[in-house]
């Protein structure tokens, strides 16, 4: 398991390098220079100049590319532009309500899809799995930006329910996180259901009926586990993609998350917060995907690590 642990931190970090070199090399080629974007058209060439400086834009890209990596070992991604701030706490300072956003969702697609997968797995064929069979797949199809406007729509302006943006109770965070998981629970709910039919038509699965089992027994002690592993692993995928996908769910419900602040900065060209945005994201990616690895063992037995 040790040697495992190693070899996931070493590609983890080639992975990092991969994903901020790939930033470092888009923001650049954006059209445009930042430094005259944040002073405007008016703004005297001394300025600008002064400007690019400060920012370390006058150097040649290969030094200042040196330079970022060795400021990204030390978590130190520079001072965003427009907010006065250090990049990494202004992203740090969002990721709050960027999780509680993510979690939400990934609670209420879990709680959802699991119970209707397993029923629709349990009576396959019947009306109640052709309904929860259209409805995941329609799930998947909607985009999320739709959704959220249409909950916007009914719940907050027609009906007058919820809020249509801000953070606060539970109000505030249950149209943004609903609108995340419905996608979620398309996925998971397809995947679960063929998971299941699969498990179920298997030996050992008639062995433990032979035994003289329940059937509720046989589902929830035996198959249920079984088809759990591909589940997590896309559950896991899924919750990366919660913390990226957050970015159009946070601008339609105005949410004061990082997805929402990555937005904003790309529009500013704020290169330090876009760099650090990305990064955490990435990280959030790999530090999911390890725990999805390691709770291989806890589901399976016969899975080992060499």
């Amino acid at each position: 398991m040790g040697l495992y642990l190693l070899r996931r931190v070493i590609h983890s970090i080639f992975v990092l390098w991969g994903a901020v070199t790939v930033v470092f090399i888009v923001v650049r080629l954006v059209p445009g220079d930042p430094a005259q974007m944040m002073f405007g058209a008016q703004a005297s060439a001394e300025d600008v100049a002064a400007l690019r400086q400060r920012m370390g834009l006058d150097r040649p890209v290969p030094v200042q590319y040196v330079s970022f990596l060795l400021n990204v070992s030390r978590l130190d991604l520079g001072t965003s532009l427009t907010l006065d701030q250090p990049a990494v706490g202004a992203v740090a300072s969002r990721l709050p309500a960027t999780a509680l956003l993510a979690v939400s969702a990934m609670t209420i697609a879990l709680a959802l899809s699991l119970p209707l997968d397993t029923l629709a797995a349990l009576r396959r064929g019947s009306a109640l799995d052709r309904v929860v069979s259209g409805l995941s797949l329609i799930g998947q199809a909607v985009p999320s930006f739709w959704i959220g406007i249409m909950f916007i729509l009914i719940f907050a302006r027609v009906l007058q329910w919820l809020p249509s943006s801000g953070i606060g109770g539970w109000k505030h965070w249950l149209l943004p996180a609903v609108t995340l998981a419905l996608p979620v629970v398309g996925v998971l709910t397809r995947l679960m259901r063929s998971g299941l039919l699969e498990v179920l038509g298997t030996d050992f699965i008639r062995t433990a009926h032979a035994k003289g089992l329940t059937n509720r027994s046989v589902v929830t002690r035996h198959a249920f586990r079984n088809a759990l592993i591909p589940v997590i692993t896309v559950a896991g995928l899924q919750f990366g993609s919660l913390l990226a996908g957050a970015v159009i769910v946070e601008t339609v419900f105005a949410w004061p998350g990082a997805g929402r602040l990555l937005i904003d900065s790309i529009t500013r060209r704020d290169y330090p917060v876009v760099q650090a945005s990305v990064l955490f994201i990435t990280t959030g990616f790999i530090l999911v995907n390890l725990i999805i690895d390691l709770s291989y063992g806890f589901l399976d037995p016969r899975i080992r690590f060499g």
